[in-house]
Formats: C-alpha cells, structure tokens, sequence
C-alpha cells in the first residue's frame, strides 16, 4: 500500500514518520517544491527504521510527481501555515490554487487515489479539491474533525483528570476558531456522560478551549502545531488503508444531510477502503442544529472566493 504525501513540512513530515513507524503503509512518498527539502525529511526519518523498527519504505523528491504513482491515498498538506493572529480563513487565496495545482498533478499519477485535504481553510479546500477534480465525494475527504476531536478529548481529559483514552467525543462543523462545534452533550467517559462529572461552566470552558485549540498553538509555537495534526493524518489514512470502518468526524459534501446542501464540512463518517463509506446521521437538538447551520454559512461565505480559482 502507497501513501503520498505532498508538503513536507512539519505536519507532513510527521504524518510521513506515524505513517512509517505504524507501518500503516508499505511506502510513503514526500513531495515538496523546495530542493532537497522532502528527501532530506525521508532520509532523516528512514535513519530511524532500525532503532524504531519499521520496513516501510520512505522517500523524497522535489516536485517530481511521477514518484507518486500509484498511489491508494494521496495527503495534501501543502501551502502556507499560519501565522500569529492569522485565522484559517485568510489563507484561502494563497492556498487555493496551491491545492488545486496539486490534486491535478497527482491525479495524473494515481487516478485512483483517495485524497486527503489538511491545507486550511480546511473545508474550503476540500470542496474545492472536489469540485476541480471531478472526484466521487467519497473520495475526497477533508482531515479536520479528527483534529478537532482528538483536541476535545484532551481538553476533556484534563477536566475529568481522567485518561483520554478512557474519553470519547467528537466535533462536528467548519474546522475553523469559531465554526467548529464540540458536541459536549454527547462526550462520554467510559460510557458515562461526562455531564455526570463536569459541571456546565466546565464543560463550556472545555468546548471553548477546544475552539481556539489550534491558535493557543499557534501562539505558543510561533507556528501551526504539527504532531497531533500529523498523527490525526495517519490515524484517518490508516482506517482507509486497512479498512478498519472507524466513525471519524471528517469534512465531506454534503447533500441534505444535516440540512445543507453542497458544501463541505464536518461530520461523523464511516472511514474504511473506500474512503467515506457512509455519513452517520447524529441527532442534533435545536441548539446543536443552529450552530451548524451558523457555521454552514461561515464556510459557505468563504467557498465563495473559490469562483476565480473554479
């Protein structure tokens, strides 16, 4: 199994190293624009094989897309991070024809590639991805509401002071600061509602920490994280490629479902070998289905700079 990821740096190249010392795929290849750059991370991260023990096989290469062929998934990572005090929202006119660009040349390569969009604004750029490419909606599948939920249930965890792996929750909506939706009613602990435990103040907090998530990040850092995205790459490329039929909150297009139409945004699907084999249809109370529909708007505002690029 073939994994190509395009952009290699620091999400990329970390999904590139989970991807590899996971041994989810049997080859991954890293494409970058800058010289050297891609087949430096490959070589860095191939010189752990024998102290992390993996066989997958990893390499670079500097815009030569014809290394990608034949690829089963293909990851795009590619165009500018964001900086302190810019939102997701404002890299749309530089990312756009980045992303396009890159789901054209791959495409050539490995027509039968699933696609993974990470490049942000996240939901933007998969429907555009989707509307370029002409693809089947299954296959193209935007990264964000993984992130999103596995921020959730840290930010959960810490309240409970309970293991995040004893905790499950999800986000729904625009992977964005304020579109995104953490679904604190449902969130559990063992099976429990985490209601039993936190207080609505809390779990208010928690809901609020997870939304600003990525840029509390971004101003510690200077940069946008990277490891827990990477990681959140690896986790949806791996229930592709072996199938595993994980419910994983992902941007898709929508139609009908949750009331919208043509659009792209995040919501609990089935991940397996066909990339989104069924979108899960979570009842949502009054509250919860007008802050989608809010958020909706939002990311239906920003596709609508996509009309120079399609």
């Amino acid at each position: 199994m073939k994994v190509t990821i395009v952009g290699a740096g620091n999400v990329g190249a970390s999904c590139a190293d989970v991807i590899s010392y996971r041994g989810i795929a049997s080859e991954v290849v890293l494409v970058d624009i800058k010289e050297g750059f891609a087949e430096g991370k490959a070589m860095d991260i191939m010189q752990c094989a024998t102290t992390t023990v993996f066989n997958t096989q990893l390499s670079g290469t500097t815009g030569d897309y014809s290394k990608t062929a034949g690829s089963d998934v293909v990851v795009i990572t590619s165009g500018i991070p964001r900086k302190p005090g810019m939102t997701r929202e404002e890299l749309i006119g530089i990312n756009a024809g980045i992303v396009k660009s890159v789901a054209d040349n791959v495409l050539t390569h490995s027509p039968n590639a699933i696609i993974v969009v990470v490049s942000n604004p996240m939901d933007t750029m998969t429907y555009l991805t989707l509307k370029a490419t002409g693809l089947p909606k299954n296959r193209v599948i935007g990264m964000g509401g993984a992130l999103d939920s596995s921020r959730f249930k840290y930010f959960l965890s810490k309240a409970l002071d309970k293991p995040a792996n004893d905790v499950q929750g999800m986000v729904i909506g625009g992977h964005g600061d304020t579109t995104m939706i953490p679904l604190t009613r449902l969130a559990s602990y063992n099976g429990a509602p985490v209601s039993n435990f936190l207080s609505k103040e809390a779990l208010d907090k928690v809901a609020a920490d997870t939304m600003v998530g990525g840029a509390t990040l971004t101003g510690l850092l200077g940069t946008s994280a990277w490891y827990a995205p990477g990681a959140s790459v690896a986790y949806l490329v791996d229930s592709i490629l072996n199938n595993q039929k994980r419910m994983i909150p992902c941007s898709v297009l929508l139609e009908g479902e949750y009331g919208q139409q043509d659009i792209c945004m995040g919501v609990p699907c089935i991940i397996g070998k066909n990339g989104i084999e069924q979108i899960v249809n979570v009842q949502l109370n009054d509250a919860e289905k007008a802050a989608f529909a809010k958020s909706a708007d939002a990311v239906r505002a920003m596709n609508a700079d996509l009309k120079s690029v399609l």
